[in-house]
């Protein structure tokens, strides 16, 4: 049976649904352990200004550690870094330290997600005692994280970020519970337990299973309740749980968690070692463990920052470096492509300045295709290693006719590329998957990406130069072509058609789009063999307007409000 219930403001949380385990009253109880402050771990809801709860903690850490990050690029870089006055911590204040204005929304998105897949935990697995090492669960709750430690590197690596914030969220709940519900504090550490986040290493030593942890309580006193020699030994204990009476047992002589709703405080030793918020039973340590939470989650965080460094961590966290545009090239890597890429390798050399501007990209995506493959997707944050791949391409395939499968590289490039990105395809052949048109056009209106198609094969070509003749061949028909044209138009886009020996000028389009102050102000077509005008308007806030007017043997002029032609009129 599956019940929909919502904890939260829609202004602070998503709802959820909460699955009912072989219990109709399973929801009632975990609504009723949320109400009663959270006694899963440091609390979920708002609390009183001195609790420090679970979305408190995670964002405290996300903060610092980003603002850290952000200093060591500028620092690296030889850039001065000035650091935020405005204590505590903002988003606002670190996304300025860092920089990058442009990243306020995502990276605020970014950490609210993180918090609430942390908070989640407590509503999916609000009675699995590893999820919070409760019962001395050391072995399976550092395996927990662990493992999705190794989960969050895996998909930074590959440029998922989404899946490694979820994953991210959801171990720094354990995590931060380690020091709420054992006896760390208790035992007299001031600083974080390392080896949590380490599989090869001992957390400590844990208490056996038959070994009497603590006492009872001298009422509602239960500062002293762990046992002398457990605290002497430097013993690892931890409380247990359990909410429904007839399955609320204990190894006699074993700490509890405490509280209201736990069951198991009833039972020999009576009380709690929880340090979830100041009126919990050890909530004399809460300040200490909040705080050493803190510390392991900001750890964590740089552990992850060093394994897929500056760049990969920012995006995490949702901050782009540069202009928050990813550029993407979708290539023909047949045989008869050799020039068009020598001017592809060409473009690329031009981004050398862009690094470390706000017109960077702030990653690099490369998808090759032939005749019958395609593929596969390449992505990195690293211009080099984006040049590297393309230096790299191998011509060969076409499988002895014309079309390619360019249709097809570029829905790979539309799924894989982040929304908002500007894709070039090159090519000189028709696509021989042309009946991908209508998807690849719902892809383009869904992820709002601009696609520019470099084509150098459509029959009626002008050529310029001598040595064109004999060496390019109409790969594809004006029809062919046709495909190309709708489809950069339904993106915003252009559809440039060139010789092979005009390409390397005609991408200069690819830099002077980059830029990422660029704004579209007015995109039309014109009806073949009819005179039409276009209007647009602009104020002082536009500089460096650019014009880009595609076609064969037409004429233009640009007219100002006055009726004076200001460019004299060309052919292009």
């Amino acid at each position: 049976m599956n019940e929909n219930k919502s904890f939260f403001s829609p202004h602070i949380y998503p709802t959820t649904s909460i699955a009912m385990r072989n219990s109709p009253g399973l929801a009632v109880l975990v609504l009723l352990l949320l109400q009663t402050g959270g006694a899963l771990g440091f609390e979920i809801l708002p609390g009183d200004s001195l609790t420090l709860n679970h979305p408190t903690i995670t964002e405290m850490a996300i903060l610092n550690a980003t603002l850290q990050v952000c200093r060591n690029l500028a620092l690296e870089a030889g850039r001065h870094f000035t650091s935020p006055r405005q204590q505590p911590l903002t988003a606002a204040a670190v996304i300025v330290a860092c920089s990058s204005q442009r990243s306020s929304k995502t990276f605020c998105q970014a950490i609210k997600y993180i918090k609430w897949r942390n908070v989640r935990v407590d509503l999916r697995h609000a009675l699995n005692e590893s999820y919070h090492f409760d019962a001395e669960s050391f072995t399976v709750g550092r395996r927990i994280i662990t493992h999705g430690v190794s989960a969050v590197k895996a998909n930074n690596k590959q440029g998922n970020f989404e899946a490694a914030r979820q994953m991210l969220g959801e171990i720094l709940h354990p995590l931060q519970d380690f020091y709420s519900h054992s006896n760390w504090v208790e035992l007299g550490n001031k600083l974080t337990n390392s080896n949590l986040i380490r599989s090869d290493t001992s957390i400590g030593n844990i208490a056996d299973v038959n070994r009497a942890t603590c006492r009872n309580c001298d009422g509602d006193d239960c500062r002293n309740n762990i046992l002398e020699d457990i605290i002497q030994e430097k013993v690892l204990t931890s409380g247990y749980f359990g909410i429904v009476p007839f399955f609320s047992t204990k190894p006699k002589g074993k700490c509890s968690h405490g509280g209201p709703v736990d069951r198991t405080s009833s039972i020999e030793a009576k009380g709690g070692i929880s340090k979830d918020k100041r009126t919990s039973s050890h909530g004399h340590l809460h300040s200490e463990a909040a705080h050493l939470a803190i510390a392991a989650t900001r750890e964590l965080l740089e552990d992850i920052d060093a394994a897929a460094g500056h760049t990969d961590f920012l995006q995490l966290m949702g901050i782009s470096k540069g202009s928050n545009k990813a550029l993407c090239f979708v290539i023909d890597a047949t045989p008869s492509m050799s020039d068009d890429i020598e001017a592809v390798k060409a473009v690329t050399s031009l981004f050398d300045s862009k690094v470390g501007t706000p017109d960077e990209p702030s990653s690099y995506i490369l998808v090759p295709f032939r005749d019958p493959d395609f593929g596969p997707l390449m992505r990195t944050t690293d211009l080099n290693i984006f040049k590297a791949h393309i230096n790299e391409l191998i011509l060969q395939g076409g499988n002895n006719d014309l079309p390619e499968m360019s249709l097809s590289g570029l829905q790979l490039a539309l799924t894989g590329a982040p929304p908002n990105s500007e894709i070039f395809l090159f090519t000189d052949a028709s696509a021989k998957d042309s009946h991908l048109k209508s998807t690849v056009t719902a892809l383009i209106e869904r992820t709002k990406t601009v696609v520019n198609f470099m084509l150098t094969g459509v029959f009626g070509l002008r050529r310029r130069r001598r040595s064109d003749i004999g060496v390019q061949m109409a790969r594809m028909s004006q029809t062919d072509a046709q495909v190309y044209r709708d489809l950069a138009q339904a993106s915003g886009g252009n559809a440039i058609e060139v010789t092979k020996s005009e390409l390397l000028e005609a991408t200069r389009i690819i830099t002077e789009s980059s830029a990422s102050s660029l704004v579209t102000i007015l995109q039309a077509a014109r009806t073949p063999g009819r005179p039409a005008n276009f209007t647009f308007s602009v104020d002082e806030s536009v500089t460096n307007l650019i014009l880009y007017i595609t076609g064969r043997s037409m004429s233009f002029s640009l007219i100002n409000p006055e009726g004076k032609t200001e460019l004299p009129t060309l052919t292009q």
